[in-house]
């Protein structure tokens, strides 16, 4: 199998690259500076690409099995000014031309299109109700820059490809991202919820990302919208709390809604707000996670707590833990 991929050397594109080469496929990564590449996993080809059109690269679209669409300007890399906001959204939709681009080009269409977006689509939810995938978008940037790349891409449907967009939680891995930034704060004795802490927190492991990627490309069934977060989202509060426990920190002092919107301006919506994003079309089509809670997650990545707080932890569940499996219900 043929895999193209932008983005593919970011948080995401890297472990997906390195998993579909160990499996045998052929895996292109687009990249604007290949020579500066770095830790390229083995058996992967780093193919130049200006990152708005399909030229030099567009041909390799011609009968390949996948394009997985990742390529973006990191929305948390820098303090939001008007031209980081243009950047953000410009990128986006320069990728989706240029994948589109070589797709009409090709003689032998691609098999599929994995396209990237964010959870953010929905915009801030607030309450207790599951967001599935059939929630109408926001209005805020982030929901509109989502919904313009999503919109970059679709038409591929008109030329016959299937096409899955995958809206995308907080990616916990080790290897950047958001996660080491909240780590931060805890290894320091300052960790604790941010702002009120009520808000939701959709988060997926790396593993079950890249897993549930894979998974929509070999799936002839899956098309649309997938939310690509575990099923049991938790508040932030709640998850400040599972990593004082593991790493045996405090969790208690919360960083002030005003103090984070003066240090970040705009972007301190990403941490201040949220929604209860469920995968419910994923678990329709069957899919497995292998960490389906923030604990089992978190202990993965950090290591397991001690024997005093699991039994701490026991005998008082989180809302996570009273509410097992909350997406599936939408199946019976």
């Amino acid at each position: 199998m043929r895999v193209i991929l932008t983005g593919g050397t970011g948080l995401i594109g890297r472990p997906l690259s390195q998993a579909l080469a160990a499996e045998g496929h052929e895996v292109i990564v687009l990249s604007r500076a290949p020579e500066k590449a770095k830790n390229v996993p083995a058996g992967v080809k780093l193919q130049k690409w200006d990152g708005k059109s399909a030229e030099g690269w567009g041909e390799l679209a011609d009968g390949a099995d996948a394009i997985v669409n990742l390529a973006g300007a990191g929305i948390a890399d820098k303090r939001w000014s008007r031209e980081r906001k243009q950047e953000i959204r410009q990128s986006r939709i320069n990728a989706g031309k240029a994948v589109m681009e070589a797709i009409a080009a090709a003689s032998k269409k691609p098999g599929v299109l994995i396209q990237a977006s964010a959870v953010g689509y929905y915009g801030t939810r607030t309450g207790d109700a599951q967001v599935t995938e059939s929630f109408s978008p926001g209005g805020d940037f982030l929901s509109k820059v989502c919904f313009d790349w999503e919109a970059s891409t679709a038409a591929a449907k008109k030329h016959g490809v299937r096409r899955a967009v995958i809206r995308t939680g907080v990616v916990l891995s080790k290897e950047g991202g958001a996660f080491p930034k909240q780590l931060l704060p805890f290894k320091l004795f300052i960790g604790g919820p941010v702002g009120s802490g009520k808000q939701w927190y959709p988060w997926i492991h790396i593993e079950d990302q890249v897993r549930a990627i894979q998974f929509l490309i070999a799936n002839e069934k899956a098309e649309g919208p997938f939310n690509l977060c575990a099923p049991n989202p938790i508040t932030n509060k709640e998850f400040s709390k599972l990593i004082g426990e593991i790493l045996g920190r405090p969790s208690f002092l919360p960083a002030p809604a005003f103090a984070l919107k003066l240090l970040f301006g705009e972007m301190a919506m990403i941490l201040l707000e949220g929604q209860r994003a469920v995968p419910q079309r994923l678990l329709e089509l069957d899919f497995q996670f292998k960490y389906e809670t923030a604990r089992a997650a978190l202990q993965e990545l950090l290591g397991k707590p001690s024997p005093a707080s699991s039994a701490a932890t026991k005998s008082e569940p989180s809302s996570e833990e009273k509410q097992a499996e909350p997406a599936r219900a939408g199946k019976e």
